[in-house]
């Protein structure tokens, strides 16, 4: 995957100095919203954004006209929604190279969205050779904008040491600017380094200050590390049953760990009644993940063979129900 969301930025605060020079991101699925999304949907009269409300609305041969219309008038917007249009095959066949020429256009008027999509074509190799250098040189110009995904993807290549000189500081300042925005992967990945004193002076609160906004943004794995932290009031005031609360919400999201750690809540009792059965469902479920648990196992032989098969039929309709979650 590229510099990007999907990764776990835990794990790649581990591995960094490891990862080889020559080393580059991966594929990664394209983002559900247009880059042009965070344009501002208004024409020059300050009406509504014909364009981009049609993209919103899935009207996309709509989009397509009226976004036509305003980039001969070079509007970098429309351009950019036109890229796209063309690179995800809405209201058009796929067209990469189409997409690849609107973006170059939008970018060169200064579009920092254009400039993202663009850097993420390079990366991926799409409408021509992978040309990382371009890349990064791109999210380098859309970061300097202020374009919270490209300064989080930029951090990430400086933490990497990859296309540029591995530095953790700057990576620090990156995920600043980007979670300051809203963003929470680098919100996580910010609190992930106050948390090891990697490129800022360790401190468990400000790590679980910035956890806590990335979980409550959705950020699964700032879930269940918040949910644990505040289990154990570790940078946080003690609250086991909202982190109970917490570990099941990101287990139905499909996190082993999490599913794990709620096993553990329900066969303890502790932030929530104990309960054989949801505890074994869990147990089995957090395993299927990858989670496995000696003490559970041992719990569950333990109990009546009623509450094993009733454990047993619930995990399996969560499993057949529950799609797998991407592995990052």
């Amino acid at each position: 995957m590229t510099p990007a969301r999907r990764l776990t930025i835990a794990a790649l605060c581990a591995v960094a100095l490891a990862v080889p020079a020559s080393a580059q991101p991966a594929k990664k699925p394209a983002p559900a919203p247009p880059p042009a999304a965070a344009a501002t949907p208004a024409t020059n009269n300050g009406n509504v954004d014909l364009a981009y409300g049609a993209y919103q609305r899935g009207y996309f041969l709509t989009a397509l006209a009226e976004a036509t219309k305003r980039a001969k008038q070079n509007d970098p917007a429309a351009m950019t929604l036109l890229g796209e249009l063309y690179a995800h095959g809405l209201g058009v066949g796929r067209d990469d190279k189409k997409a690849a020429q609107w973006y170059k256009l939008a970018a060169s008027h200064g579009d920092r969205n254009a400039m993202f999509a663009l850097a993420m074509f390079n990366f991926e190799g799409r409408a021509g050779p992978r040309d990382p250098d371009a890349a990064t040189q791109l999210l380098s110009e859309a970061a300097k904008l202020g374009h919270p995904a490209a300064q989080y993807d930029l951090g990430l290549l400086y933490l990497q040491g990859q296309q540029l000189p591995q530095d953790e500081k700057r990576a620090a300042e990156l995920f600043r600017k980007a979670a300051a925005a809203g963003n929470p992967e680098a919100q996580y990945a910010l609190a992930t380094m106050y948390k090891q004193g990697r490129g800022v002076k360790k401190d468990i609160v400000e790590a679980m200050r910035l956890m806590g906004e990335a979980s409550v943004a959705g950020n699964v794995d700032a879930m269940v590390e918040y949910a644990i932290a505040e289990f154990n009031g570790e940078g946080v005031k003690k609250n086991e049953a909202g982190a109970a609360q917490l570990l099941l919400k990101a287990a139905n999201r499909g996190n082993p760990i999490a599913q794990n750690r709620l096993a553990r809540v329900l066969m303890s009792g502790r932030g929530m009644p104990a309960n054989p059965t949801e505890a074994i469902k869990w147990h089995l479920i957090a395993k299927a993940g990858g989670a496995g648990d000696p003490e559970l196992d041992l719990f569950a032989s333990k109990q009546t063979p009623e509450v094993r098969a009733a454990a047993e039929k619930e995990a399996k309709k969560w499993l057949a129900n529950t799609p797998p979650r991407p592995r990052s």
